[in-house]
């Protein structure tokens, strides 16, 4: 941490212990939203009642994803604490008070690195986005819009000018011994063996982020047929993405049978599928007695080629990937994007690679990285990937084959 500069406090475990006591005083009396004015939905209860005030708070308070209000709530909590510390005002902000405040932030570094900065300019540029949300949620201006604040952000990100980190792509190679590390077939392994199987070539095949993944219910598949080859064909529907948080566009991800068995998502999805309806028939004992009965298949042996679906897509919203123990028990509750990223990794460091090299977004960088390679355009990536901009998927393009499409091919060197 810098000597001369005042460190931000950041509650990276609990917004308890350690804020000041009005800090953890307002929070107590707030809302579960920093989003939402609560003065304003005072003012509800006075011209309504309770019960319309709770509802207006319960929309206002969808406004935005989990995700988002969690980091904001966090960035909030810090800079609350900060101002705290330095005898500052939170809420009005004054715009040299925030401005300081992000320069402080800046200078931070870490504990176990001294040489290396603890909060990237993103970061910082979310925690501003913070603290501009929760003013105009109060129908405050954002100081963030000032020339101080505006100019500090400016300067952080020219001082601090580096490449983004980005985490490697999961290829085809590489995805292949992820699925290797699989724990054995037999019960209790047995059951995360089929979810991630599933989990791994789904998200590959059909780009999908972590978080869409973990939102998957057995009612967002749908198995078809290939109009042109006959072959199965599953389709998933996204129902909210982050490109599409209310849900507008209901994207769908086509899920085609794969060549080889062992990668063919359709008979993932089979192979899964049983598993869960006799978990939901008989339990973990129905279960444990399918995988004592079930025998593995031939490598070259497709299982989907008759699959017609599953009782499970009933409405009632099962999830596609619940969390699932060590003793074999399947969950009711579906893991989150986190769980996705720590599963990767986890296949990642069995199989001999470096995990801190891989994310969630591995499975999603990896299709359009592979697709490049095996000469898709930019068109067709796009599509399966629901990307909007181009030069997103030209940027995959140029890390699959920096020659491709390039004059250096023609110096005649």
């Amino acid at each position: 941490m810098s000597q001369n500069s005042p460190a931000p406090t950041e509650p990276a475990h609990t917004e308890g212990a350690h804020l000041p006591a009005e800090v953890r005083s307002r929070l107590q009396q707030g809302s579960h939203s920093i989003l939402v004015d609560t003065r304003a939905l005072d003012a509800v209860r006075q011209r309504f009642d309770d019960e319309q005030a709770a509802a207006l708070g319960r929309y206002l308070s969808a406004a935005q994803s989990p995700n988002t209000l969690r980091a904001y709530r966090t960035d909030w909590v810090a800079f609350t604490a900060w101002c705290q510390s330095e005898n500052r005002r939170s809420l009005p902000a004054e715009p040299i008070d925030v401005a300081v405040y992000l320069a402080a932030a800046a200078d931070t570094v870490t504990d176990a690195t001294p040489a290396r900065w603890a909060l990237s300019p993103a970061t910082l540029e979310r925690k501003a986005a913070a603290i501009a949300a929760v003013h105009a949620a109060h129908g405050l201006a954002a100081p963030t819009r000032d020339d101080v604040v505006r100019m500090t952000l400016r300067g952080i990100r020219r001082r601090r000018r580096a490449p983004p980190t980005r985490k490697r792509p999961l290829l085809l190679d590489s995805l292949e011994a992820l699925l290797e590390q699989r724990p054995a077939p037999a019960h209790p392994s047995g059951v995360a063996r089929r979810r991630d199987t599933l989990l791994l070539l789904a998200g590959f095949a059909g780009a999908l982020r972590r978080s869409e993944l973990a939102a998957l219910t057995f009612d967002d598949i749908a198995v078809h047929t290939d109009p042109t080859t006959g072959a199965p064909l599953l389709t998933a529907q996204l129902r909210t993405t982050k490109t599409d948080q209310e849900g507008r566009h209901l994207a769908q991800v086509a899920l085609p049978r794969g060549r080889r068995a062992h990668t063919c998502p359709v008979c993932a999805f089979a192979d899964w599928a049983d598993l869960a309806e006799a978990n939901r028939d008989g339990g973990t004992p129905a279960t444990r007695a399918l995988l004592e009965e079930a025998t593995e298949p031939a490598p070259h042996t497709h299982r989907c080629h008759t699959y017609t679906g599953t009782s499970l897509s009933d409405g009632t919203a099962h999830p596609l990937f619940p969390a699932v123990t060590r003793h074999g028990h399947m969950g009711e509750r579906p893991i989150t994007g986190r769980a996705v990223a720590n599963l990767i990794k986890r296949y990642a460091q069995r199989a001999g690679l470096d995990p801190a090299a891989f994310s969630g977004h591995s499975l999603r960088s990896g299709f359009a990285t592979q697709a490049a390679l095996g000469g898709a355009g930019d068109r067709e990536i796009m599509r399966q990937g629901r990307w909007r901009n181009p030069r997103t998927v030209h940027g995959y393009i140029r890390t699959a084959n920096p020659l491709d499409d390039n004059a250096v091919t023609s110096l005649g060197l």
